[in-house]
Formats: structure tokens, C-alpha cells, sequence
């Protein structure tokens, strides 16, 4: 029977295995595409670091709460609190970007319908007290 109490304490503990595991993938994925020498789009990186930094609080909650169940050095969460603050950094860096792009496409995209030389709305054509105006009368 000694070994029901090990048992016991092994129970519960597995959860921060599951996500250390998804955090390697999360950076596996994050190291390939370095050495494919890819750049990640702005989107990517975001949604990619929102993930990791997800993990990371999921993990650094189980690990403080269970801390002596599991016997989880407090290094080891020193560790994980340093390491996600760093992830917390990328991801608002990339999710800025995100927000920049869109704000530059916008800007874009209302010059673009606010340029239209047909639109009728510029001072040659409407007259309206412009630098140049139609000729009136027989040409």
C-alpha cells in the first residue's frame, strides 16, 4: 500500500506535462519556421505569441497552485514568469504591427476613393469656386 500515496501525488500532475508539451510545439513551430528562414506575417506572429503566452499563464497558474503537490521547484516557475514576460513583449510588438497594417490599408483605401478624378466632386467639374473653371458659352 506505500505506493497508493505516490500514486495520489502523480494524479493531478500530469495537466503540467500536457502543457509543457504544448508549449514545445508552440516553439517548435516557432523555431522551423527561423530556420526556413521565413518571415512570419504580422497575423501569425500574433496570433502565434497569443497562444504561447496563453500556455504560459495556464501553466505558471497550475504549476503555483499545485506547486507542492506536484513538488515544482520554485525555479522552475521563476523561470516560466521570466520566459513569459519576454513572449508577452513579442506579442504586443507583432499584435501592434497587426493593428499599424490595418490602420495603413485603411488610410490607403480612403485615399484611393477619395483620389477618383471622375467622382464629380473636384473643382473643376462642380465649379464650385475652384482653381479652374469650364468655359462658358460657344467654344
Amino acid at each position: 500500500m506505500s505506493a497508493a500515496p505516490a500514486q495520489a501525488q502523480i494524479s493531478g500532475c500530469e495537466q503540467i506535462q500536457k502543457l509543457l508539451a504544448e508549449r514545445q510545439s508552440i516553439v517548435a513551430k516557432l523555431q522551423a519556421t527561423q530556420k526556413a528562414k521565413k518571415k512570419m506575417t504580422p497575423q501569425d506572429a500574433c496570433s502565434t505569441f497569443g497562444r504561447l503566452v496563453n500556455n504560459g499563464e495556464a501553466a505558471i497558474k497550475f504549476a503555483t497552485a499545485n506547486q507542492d503537490w506536484c513538488q515544482i521547484p520554485p525555479t522552475f516557475i521563476d523561470g516560466m514568469k521570466t520566459d513569459n514576460q519576454k513572449v508577452v513583449t513579442f506579442r504586443s510588438q507583432a499584435c501592434n504591427a497587426v493593428k499599424q497594417q490595418a490602420a495603413m490599408q485603411r488610410k490607403a483605401q480612403q485615399q484611393a476613393q477619395g483620389a477618383n478624378p471622375f467622382g464629380g466632386a473636384d473643382s473643376i467639374t462642380s465649379g464650385a469656386g475652384g482653381g479652374m473653371r469650364v468655359p462658358q458659352g460657344a467654344l
